[in-house]
């Protein structure tokens, strides 16, 4: 079984060789434009371009809590495009941040890291604009992704 290496860090720098996925969450309504997406579109323009269309095609497709879109942005990296939140605000149902999409989302995440043979970067998904607790998330991400012995590290940015 892997365990979560934590690093100070960029996750859109991901460390290692070979394949790897970054992963983060996005929001069920096609909101595309603060946190961590930023800076996924100061580097690649195709995540964002691959987010909108599957959102604006979405009677056609899986596009919804829980699903994921793995865009590739090099060789051996992709980004996996995680609808973990629902809306952008706080609001009668708490924090736009849902855990159970967030674990099936990673269950997805395990079974493409497997067919890759990558391993999975991110920085605390679900903990910035979506207002969840990485108490609550760590725990997913260790069931679903690093206890099936696919390599996780988690990026604390330098501010």
């Amino acid at each position: 079984m892997s365990e979560i290496t934590y690093v100070r860090g960029d996750a859109t720098v991901p460390w290692g060789k070979g394949p790897r996925l970054i992963v983060h969450v996005c929001n069920d309504i096609g909101g595309w434009g603060r946190g961590f997406v930023l800076a996924l579109s100061r580097r690649w323009p195709e995540p964002e371009k691959a987010y909108r269309r599957w959102h604006r095609e979405r009677a056609a497709n899986d596009f919804g809590l829980g699903a994921v879109q793995f865009v590739r942005v090099e060789p051996h990296l992709w980004v996996a495009n995680l609808i973990g939140q629902r809306g952008i605000r706080t609001g009668s149902q708490g924090a736009p941040v849902r855990y159970e999409a967030i674990a099936e989302g990673l269950g997805a995440v395990a079974e493409q890291a497997t067919a890759l043979g990558a391993s999975v970067h991110m920085p605390r998904i679900g903990c910035g604009l979506a207002g969840g607790t990485w108490e609550r998330v760590e725990p997913l991400v260790v069931e679903r992704v690093a206890a099936r012995g696919i390599p996780v590290t988690v990026y604390d940015h330098d501010r």
